[in-house]
């Protein structure tokens, strides 16, 4: 049986529909369409009964399914030993990361990686966590880095580092003598969140809600998709926010901006390797994996290294 039409089958079983897995596969839906009747023909039995609303499996596909998994995942594993021979390192690796671990962790991960292994070729994008978890899950990418736990069942997680969330406000938003702010004065005071999907968002979510203060209870002002517009806008005097520690201490030290504890909350976090689970790793993935543990152990006091874009 033909890789490329077991693979498009997994993806319509899994999508339940031709359109959305042409979307996850990055092919039209005639190509689907295609490639499922050439599969039936070859096996000579129906394997989706299709409506107006949605796809059903057949008892045959669910038959299919169950070896269909396991004969992809043997290929990609006999691809990945063969590979591994090789004296050179190259392939395509794809990474999503989220905007926090995109500024201040990939930019030296990557620069010792490609020292590395100068064959491979890259593919990087910033996105929220949400959307990554999707592209993890639809194996659109070989790996995610986000900043927040999830459970999925189609998904493996790892932490991989602590950083530290802390309220940040202009230095005069505040009178001079506030060195602590109570949690319930947070519905005073307007603030500036990340988009909605973001992982800094949902942790900072789901401490208030801990202390009682649901988000419903919050003057969420502004939404921005972009660390350096959040400081820009909280120095501008519009709001207060919650930001990584590390990534304002250019403007500390440039008396900029002001952080303050949240009394009894320690908006403490961690950064996560996500990865499809069930699935063959390839060995790039692999390796990239290793080099970013070895850079995080040098990092075990939890502080993140912003490097510049000319260091990068």
């Amino acid at each position: 049986m033909n890789y490329e039409r077991l693979k498009t089958f997994i993806a319509v079983a899994e999508k339940k529909s031709f359109s959305e897995a042409a979307r996850t596969l990055y092919i039209t839906q005639a190509t689907i369409t295609s490639q499922i009747k050439a599969l039936e023909e070859e096996l000579q039995t129906k394997l989706f009964e299709r409506t107006t609303k949605k796809v059903e499996m057949t008892e045959s596909a669910h038959i299919l399914l169950h070896y269909a998994e396991k004969i992809v995942q043997l290929s990609d594993l006999a691809k990945k030993k063969i590979l591994e021979t090789e004296n050179t390192v190259h392939g395509d690796f794809q990474l999503d990361c989220s905007l926090t671990i995109g500024e201040y962790i990939l930019p030296e991960l990557l620069k010792t990686f490609k020292n590395a292994y100068p064959a491979v070729r890259m593919q990087v994008r910033i996105a929220n966590s949400t959307n990554i978890i999707s592209s993890v899950k639809d194996q659109r990418i070989d790996i995610g880095l986000i900043e927040t736990p999830v459970a999925d069942k189609h998904i493996v997680v790892e932490p991989i580092l602590k950083d530290e969330l802390v309220l940040i406000a202009a230095p005069d938003y505040f009178p001079k003598h506030v060195l602590q702010i109570m949690p319930q004065q947070l519905k005073e005071v307007p603030i500036i969140m990340r988009e909605e999907g973001s992982g800094t968002r949902k942790v900072v979510h789901d401490y208030l809600k801990k202390a009682g203060l649901a988000p419903d209870d919050l003057h969420i002002s502004m939404d921005l998709g972009s660390t350096e517009a959040i400081k820009a806008a909280v120095q501008s005097g519009l709001g207060v926010s919650f930001i990584s520690k590390s990534a304002i201490k250019k403007e500390q030290k440039l008396k900029l901006l002001k952080t303050y504890q949240v009394k009894g909350i320690s908006f403490v976090r961690h950064f996560y390797i996500a990865l499809p689970k069930g699935r063959v790793v390839k060995s790039i993935t692999e390796l990239f994996i290793k080099e970013l543990h070895q850079i995080m152990e040098q990092k075990k006091d939890g502080n993140l290294i912003h490097l510049s874009a000319g260091n990068a």
